[in-house]
């Protein structure tokens, strides 16, 4: 049987969250510089550990104002301190619930950045592996941010979006150009539904881009994304994939 990953980024000011964790398999909570703070980090581990969906910290570039989406130049120095800071934070948190800290997934212009940038992989990477070895890395599939967990040692996941437009490279298209958001839900559901069966997307152009789909990203702060997940999960059974982390 085919297995996925489904994953949210969550603990983002959202009204779902707590809908979402019962139809997700990994959730990314926000440590702070894009969105949140301590309470609701605390608060969105508790409910992960309720849920039994595997926890993962969502660090970010420090732009609350723009919820982490304006682009950065900061010394890949400064950013392995800044993720650092943020992964040790809610790891803390998850261990006094006595849960386990699953994976880490930068946010934003922090994982977009990162890649195509080595130099910021290669930060967010260490900080990675300094904070705790064994911890999963979840990039861009095929980017340079997989590359540089793979080069320290780290397990990585490879991540597809559900509803972004892909470039022909098989990046994304960027939130500042037409067809970065797909809002069609059909549109959406054949374009995951094509990644992790065949390891291809279509591109804007109508080129076919390949893909490995290891996890794929649900955007819980989306007008439509309980309803939306509940579609996707109902399309996984029928295609007979399973969702786990």
């Amino acid at each position: 049987m085919a297995k996925i990953d489904l994953n949210a980024d969550l603990g983002e000011g959202g009204t779902a969250d707590a809908e979402l964790m019962t139809l997700v398999s990994s959730v990314n909570i926000a440590c702070g510089f894009h969105a949140g703070d301590a309470h609701t980090m605390l608060a969105s581990v508790r409910n992960a550990i309720k849920n039994g969906v595997a926890i993962g910290a969502h660090p970010s570039f420090p732009d609350r104002e723009n919820f982490g989406r304006t682009s950065m130049d900061l010394p890949p120095e400064t950013v392995y301190a800044q993720v650092l800071y943020q992964t040790g934070a809610l790891d803390a948190m998850v261990r006094a619930e006595n849960g386990v800290l699953h994976h880490v997934k930068p946010h934003g212009m922090l994982y977009n950045q990162a890649a195509k940038d080595p130099a910021l992989a290669d930060a967010i990477a260490r900080a990675v592996r300094d904070c705790n070895p064994a911890l999963i890395l979840v990039g861009l599939a095929g980017s340079e941010l997989i590359r540089a967990g793979e080069r320290l040692g780290l397990t990585t996941r490879q991540e597809v979006f559900a509803d972004r437009g892909y470039q022909p490279d098989g990046s994304l298209v960027p939130r500042t150009q037409p067809g970065a958001l797909i809002t069609d839900e059909e549109q959406a559901l054949a374009q995951t539904l094509e990644m992790v069966r065949s390891g291809h997307v279509t591109a804007i152009d109508g080129t076919s881009a390949a893909v490995k789909a290891e996890t794929v990203c649900l955007h819980g702060d989306g007008e439509h994304a309980l309803q939306f997940a509940r579609r996707l999960r109902a399309a996984f059974a029928e295609q007979g994939i399973c969702v786990s982390a």
